[in-house]
């Protein structure tokens, strides 16, 4: 006759009951443990909660390849033995070791989350028709605009002359902090460059993508700056040198 489980075993073996990887002998005794313990079940009906509210709301990040070929290295090297509890224990730290690091991809970095806070803003520019605070092509009337309304000075330039004007400027928030937004033209694109004062260390640009637009980052003198825009990356990537290089 099959023994019955007490809380504290019972406890060890909810996880892998949760996802399915109980041999039918082991799960039977923790479902049976479960229909009589009111403790064990609402412990498990919070496991469970949590379990369905990741997979339903977390941000999903792929690996990159090289963690992908490590994690699969690591699974090949659990040995199965011959006793179904000993070739449980090491197939089990597998499977954990695989679901910590999908639970830490499913969490955004901080860098993620910048760039969905400037792709944001970027899109709520054109939808509500916030542009510009002050519409200028002139770089001494958008520069001064900023005095008194951020506490540190953007580096505004005009690239009329390489096909990229300047067209205004405007406060945003990104960060919880008020930062400047300065805007171009291209062709039929909108540029918005996000300047966002930091004590990073400087660092070369960085291109990427969120939804559909491009984004081109970089730091410099305790600034960081993201240009967003549906212009093609190489364009934008170019608008980014040229403001580096000023």
């Amino acid at each position: 006759m099959t023994s019955e489980l007490n809380c504290n075993d019972c406890a060890d073996w909810l996880h892998p009951y949760l996802d399915n990887e109980l041999e039918t002998e082991m799960a039977a005794r923790v479902n049976m443990h479960l229909a009589k313990c009111a403790n064990c079940k609402a412990r498990f009906a919070e496991l469970q909660a949590l379990h369905d509210g990741i997979r339903q709301h977390a941000p999903y990040y792929p690996a990159p390849e090289l963690m992908q070929q490590r994690i699969m290295s690591r699974l090949k090297q659990q040995k199965p033995a011959f006793s179904s509890r000993q070739w449980f224990a090491p197939a089990f730290s597998a499977a954990a070791l695989a679901a910590s690091v999908m639970l830490y991809l499913a969490v955004p970095t901080s860098q993620d989350m910048l760039m969905d806070e400037v792709v944001s803003s970027h899109v709520r520019s054109l939808q509500e028709q916030h542009l510009m605070d002050v519409v200028s092509t002139d770089k001494h009337t958008v520069k001064p605009w900023f005095a008194g309304k951020i506490d540190f000075s953007p580096p505004v330039y005009d690239f009329a002359e390489q096909g990229y004007p300047l067209i205004g400027g405007r406060l945003d928030y990104i960060r919880h902090q008020n930062v400047a937004a300065l805007s171009y033209h291209r062709n039929k694109h909108i540029i918005n460059l996000f300047v966002i004062p930091n004590n990073a260390a400087d660092a070369g640009v960085h291109a990427t993508s969120r939804r559909g637009f491009n984004i081109v980052s970089w730091q410099k003198n305790n600034m960081a700056f993201e240009a967003v825009s549906d212009l093609n990356k190489q364009e934008l990537e170019a608008f980014a040198q040229m403001v580096i290089s000023q």
